[in-house]
């Protein structure tokens, strides 16, 4: 069968799409260094360790495993801690990015999906981004992800590697059957955050900023099922195999939930209260980011299944309930 080499595949994202690609009849090669990721998450296929600094260390996997593409899911991805530390995520994020796609380019391989970021875009009130929307991050976790953009497409110009680039708005829920789940150390994301505050494994939930200008005074996000998301990248290595030419896809269903709509969802899902303290807004994060995601259905065929509240919060808490990965 052919293989396809998942960088980050032991992370959140990463785990789920190589689950998919194993459903979907590939080999899926993990490539990760474990810094975020978790060696039980890597159950569908070969674990490589290594990182994406150490160029030899990629040369020297894709030549035992000869991919037919890579699919690029490692990064560091915490706004506030990008804002704090820019230069790492500039060196890791970056560089990191610009090694796995030279090795892709000197293993002639000329099928790559980027995991981008709707980060990109930086803060635009009030507007659906759709892929034509200006991008200007307001934070380095965005910027770095755009330069890989950038990178990509210089690439492509000079040594012809054709990819597609999936820019992510806010990525939840769990695999269904709790084989592999969202967990992190430490733990940044909302809805995880949630439920450790209703399982007792956190005093609350922090609410970070009351004060925006939305209905409720709490940020508005998109969010999109991680399920839904991995099935997206199997369409676009299927677009890549088809050979259709480079391109870009927001993944999100155009349909924004405040915090405090998600912290109500949450209760009518788990029949539990959910302990809330209120704090002020952090540096980076902006008031609203809804996706225009219409050209991936109408081009990809993609078609999100999973991505409601009712389903990702349900689906979070199955995983929730079962365990983590061991420490």
């Amino acid at each position: 069968m052919d293989r396809v080499l998942v960088a980050g595949g032991a992370g959140y994202i990463g785990s789920h799409a190589c689950k998919t690609l194993a459903k979907a009849g590939y080999v899926p090669v993990t490539f990760d260094n474990l810094s975020t990721g978790w060696e039980d998450a890597v159950k569908f296929g070969p674990f490589e360790k290594g990182d994406l600094l150490d160029r030899a260390r990629i040369d020297a996997v894709l030549a035992k495993h000869k991919p037919i593409a890579i699919m690029h899911f490692a990064a560091l991805s915490q706004v506030g801690e990008s804002m704090e530390n820019p230069g790492l995520y500039w060196h890791t994020n970056v560089q990191g990015s610009l090694n796995l796609i030279e090795a892709a380019v000197a293993a002639d391989i000329d099928r790559f999906i980027f995991s981008s970021t709707c980060a990109t875009y930086g803060d635009q009130d009030n507007v659906v981004l759709n892929e034509q929307s200006v991008q200007r991050p307001i934070n380095a976790y965005g910027a770095s992800k755009r330069a890989v953009e950038d990178i990509l497409r210089d690439f492509e110009r000079r040594y012809g590697l054709r990819h597609v680039i999936f820019r992510y708005f806010n990525v939840a829920g769990a695999d269904p059957d709790a084989e592999v789940g969202e967990f992190h150390q430490p733990e940044t994301h909302l809805i995880p955050l949630m439920l450790d505050a209703i399982d007792g494994k956190r005093d609350a939930l922090t609410i970070y900023g009351t004060d925006y200008p939305t209905p409720d005074g709490t940020c508005i996000r998109d969010y999109v099922h991680v399920c839904d998301l991995v099935d997206a990248h199997v369409l676009g290595l299927k677009w890549l195999l088809d050979g259709r030419d480079s391109d870009v896809f927001n993944l999100g269903t155009g349909d924004g939930f405040s915090v405090r709509a998600v912290v109500e969802q949450s209760r009518a899902v788990t029949n539990r209260a959910v302990p809330i303290v209120e704090g002020a807004r952090r540096a980076g994060d902006c008031t609203q980011l809804v996706s225009g995601s219409s050209k991936a259905q109408s081009e990809l065929g993609w078609t999100p299944k999973r991505s409601n509240l009712k389903a990702m919060i349900g689906d979070a808490w199955r995983w929730h309930q079962t365990g983590h990965y061991s420490k």
